[in-house]
C-alpha cells in the first residue's frame, strides 16, 4: 500500500509541476501603469510650503524642489513625481491633508501617464 500511495503523490507532484511550468511559460509580465502626481498653482499657498511638501513627501533635493515650485508658479501646473497608482494615491492624500492642516488651498492631483506602445 505504501508504494501505491507514494506513486499517487509523485504523479500529483509531477502534474502540479508541469501545470506551474505551463502557466509561467504563457504569462507575460507587464509593467504597472504609472501615474503623475501634479501640483496646481494657486494665489495663496506659499512657495516655501510647496518646496517643503516636495522635500518632505516627494523626497526632492532642495534645488529640484525649488525648480518644480517655480515651474508650478510660472505655468500653473507641475509634476511632483511619477509613481505606481497606490504610491501616487498615498502621496496625493498626504500632500492634500498637510495643505489643509496648514490652511493652504494647494491642490495635488494625479493622472495616468500616457501609454506607450
Amino acid at each position: 500500500m505504501k508504494n501505491i500511495g507514494h506513486g499517487i503523490v509523485a504523479a500529483m507532484e509531477d502534474s502540479l509541476e508541469s501545470t506551474v511550468i505551463d502557466v509561467r511559460s504563457t504569462q507575460k509580465l507587464q509593467r504597472p501603469r504609472m501615474w503623475r502626481v501634479l501640483l496646481h498653482n494657486d494665489d495663496y499657498t506659499t512657495q516655501d510650503f510647496v518646496v517643503w511638501i516636495l522635500e518632505t513627501i516627494f523626497h526632492k533635493a532642495s534645488g529640484e524642489a525649488f525648480s518644480i515650485m517655480a515651474s508650478v508658479h510660472k505655468t500653473g501646473l507641475g509634476i511632483a513625481g511619477i509613481f505606481t497608482r497606490d504610491v501616487a494615491e498615498t502621496k496625493v492624500k498626504r500632500a492634500n491633508r498637510l495643505a489643509e492642516e496648514h490652511e493652504f488651498p494647494l491642490l495635488v492631483t494625479m493622472e495616468p501617464e500616457p501609454e506607450t506602445h
